[in-house]
């Protein structure tokens, strides 16, 4: 587990699934103060009975997050709570076994991706981390430093799953255009995702998928603590993948081996004129 240097408040949604409750738990063992924000209030009440040694330091928040007020309350009572936050990790999202049983493995079409699944996928997937992190930026702003972490998912899935992996691209964007506006501010932008198909309730068992090959939970727990400790400044603007992040090396050493740049930065050499002076 990564040295911590201090101890932060972190906010974590989705924290009642099995990647954010990993990520919870991990936090609240490394000395973090959590809010832990989730749809499912029975759900919550399972973390808080399982992380009942940290009770203190565990505020279960739920909020259903694709309306703008309830993401925007969750930050307003993680900081009356903890009278601060400084990190936030955007892990909630609703995935294709919500169209349909199978259609993690039977993907739907154009035809069937109506206008209200869209935007459903996107209040989730999208906005709510928009609207959290706008709720929370001043916090961090005010001291200088804050940590974003944003859970996307990997290229294959982006380029080949609809509507939840182009949704999860645009959250890879603007990872990259917040890791850039916001470094001068101390604050650190990085996506962390698994690396494939984890085994969660997320993934239906009408995928067809053995969970025994699939990856598990656990492995998001030492990133993420990295990701919100001291030792992570100056380290943004980063795709981490849980996967390959080694244990038996010095965190900062795996978080290198682990991680590539956010987005695509390879096909800015396909650009064939840019304005002079912009970035």
């Amino acid at each position: 587990m990564a040295e911590q240097s201090k101890s932060r408040v972190v906010l974590v949604t989705g924290a009642a699934g099995g990647l954010g409750g990993v990520m919870a738990k991990a936090l609240l063992e490394a000395g973090h103060a959590v809010a832990g924000v989730d749809r499912s209030g029975a759900g919550l009440d399972k973390l808080a009975a399982a992380v009942a040694p940290h009770g203190e330091r565990f505020l279960p928040v739920t909020a259903e997050l694709s309306d703008v007020a309830q993401c925007a309350d969750a930050v307003a009572k993680c900081i009356a709570r903890f009278g601060r936050l400084e990190g936030i990790i955007n892990n909630a999202g609703i995935g294709m076994s919500e169209i349909r049983p199978d259609a993690e493995k039977n993907h739907p079409g154009i035809e069937e991706l109506t206008v209200d699944i869209w935007e459903r996928f996107f209040a989730v997937n999208v906005r709510a981390a928009l609207v959290l992190v706008r709720a929370g930026l001043p916090q961090m702003r005010e001291r200088g430093w804050g940590r974003i972490v944003n859970n996307t998912t990997s290229y294959r899935t982006m380029l080949r799953v609809l509507p939840y992996g182009a949704l999860k691209a645009a959250l890879e964007s603007i990872s990259a255009v917040w890791a850039e506006e916001l470094k001068e501010a101390g604050i650190m932008v990085n996506v962390l995702v698994p690396g494939g198909p984890t085994d969660t309730p997320f993934i239906s068992d009408a995928a067809g998928w053995a969970r025994s090959e699939m990856l598990k939970p656990a492995i998001m727990a030492a990133p993420a603590c990295w990701l919100m400790s001291d030792a992570s400044n100056g380290f943004t603007g980063h795709h981490v993948t849980a996967a390959d992040w080694d244990t038996s090396l010095a965190p900062a050493q795996a978080a290198r081996k682990a991680s590539r740049g956010i987005g695509w930065p390879e096909l800015a050499a396909q650009t064939a004129w840019w304005p002079k002076g912009n970035p």
